[in-house]
């Protein structure tokens, strides 16, 4: 239907035009700034993406937001102009789990922009691997689910890799049933990774509780066989759905309504330094302790007497058949703060095993 000649609307337009005219300009200026810092860090020898930095910048233009563009979209609108301004000075590679489509894939757009040369990978263990190598500069991993908790071989390969944490990003997870036909009847397997089948257990049970539950790497993967064999379903995005043209049998099937992931961003410590503080961070940490009563609770002790805060605390098998465990923890602060270092120390020395996996600027929304 045409839509009705309006003079108010027809000025309003091209008021609009005007202002992206305006705004077109101002992000070349933008990107005029950015080639000169570049020049800067070159002759430095600095990097160009320092996330600390980035956060500053966000944190402060919601500061001084005044609406009524809200908050929540201040913050992927200037990732975007970021990352293309960080593009014209060199690309950054970002490994992730693959193929197309994945949540992987899209916490490391939402984290780094569109700007970026997408490296997908068909595991964690490649993700790692492509990034200490040097093939990837940075890598993002999923770590922890709101619903079925810690990515365990994200957190064992932290123990195994020389790699550190500089960044997170939490994304909301809606699981879609995929078919190529869209029709549940004739359904004889549903292909997803194995959490996204977890988070899914009760619609599956109730909807399809007959058909298999097939395994694979991850949900695009799932998306990638099920639009090959019609007789497949997948549990996948909203854009696994449109990369592979598959239907979407069932939106939102996860159990909770309020699903997240939760993503480390990972890079070499040779290839890139420790982001600097920014008034919101978090310190990751791996750790153990003898096996002997109170233990445990004397680890703890420096962070009481420090006031540095524990937001995590997760435990992992040490797989040395003598009921040993690692410790993974997160708290509030960065190592450069006096609380936060005395504590560190204190830790440190009441600690069979110590690693400092990373320490990042955290989102305060």
């Amino acid at each position: 239907m045409a839509e009705p000649s309006d003079p108010a609307l027809a000025s309003l337009r091209q008021r609009i035009d005007a202002v992206d005219r305006e705004l077109l300009a101002m992000l070349n200026r933008r990107a005029a700034l950015a080639l000169e810092v570049g020049e800067v860090k070159k002759q430095a020898g600095t990097v160009v993406f320092r996330p600390e930095r980035e956060a500053q910048v966000i944190d402060g233009l919601k500061r001084v937001n005044a609406g009524p563009l809200k908050n929540d979209s201040v913050a992927p609108i200037w990732r975007e102009i970021m990352s293309a301004c960080r593009a014209l000075e060199t690309p950054t590679r970002v490994a992730y789990l693959g193929p197309a489509g994945t949540f992987s894939e899209e916490a490391a757009l939402g984290y780094f922009g569109a700007s970026i040369v997408r490296l997908p990978c068909a595991s964690i263990d490649e993700v790692m691997h492509a990034t200490t190598s040097g093939a990837a500069d940075f890598g993002v991993v999923p770590v922890e689910n709101s619903t079925e908790g810690v990515v365990a071989r994200s957190l064992d390969l932290f123990l195994t890799t020389p790699l550190f944490i500089i960044g997170e990003t939490s994304l909301v997870v809606r699981h879609n049933l995929l078919r190529r036909t869209d029709a549940l009847a004739g359904v004889r397997a549903v292909c997803a990774h194995p959490q996204a089948l977890a988070q899914c257990h009760r619609w599956l049970s109730h909807h399809l509780p007959e058909v298999e539950r097939r395994p694979v790497a991850s949900n695009a993967e799932g998306a990638r066989l099920a639009a090959q064999d019609e007789a497949l379903a997948a549990i996948a995005s909203q854009r696994a759905a449109g990369e592979y043209g598959l239907h979407v049998l069932a939106p939102a099937i996860q159990d909770d309504a309020h699903n997240r992931t939760r993503f480390a961003i990972v890079t070499h410590p040779q290839r890139h330094p420790a982001p600097q503080a920014s008034g919101h961070d978090c310190t990751s940490l791996v750790v153990s302790v003898t096996n002997r009563p109170g233990a445990v609770h004397d680890m703890l002790v420096p962070l009481k007497d420090h006031g540095v805060s524990m937001t995590r605390f997760e435990s992992r098998p040490a797989r040395s058949g003598q009921w040993e465990y690692y410790f993974y923890i997160d708290l509030e602060g960065h190592p450069d703060e006096p609380r936060v270092a005395a504590a560190l120390r204190e830790l440190r020395d009441a600690c069979a095993y110590f690693k400092i996996l990373g320490t990042y600027p955290i989102d305060t929304k």
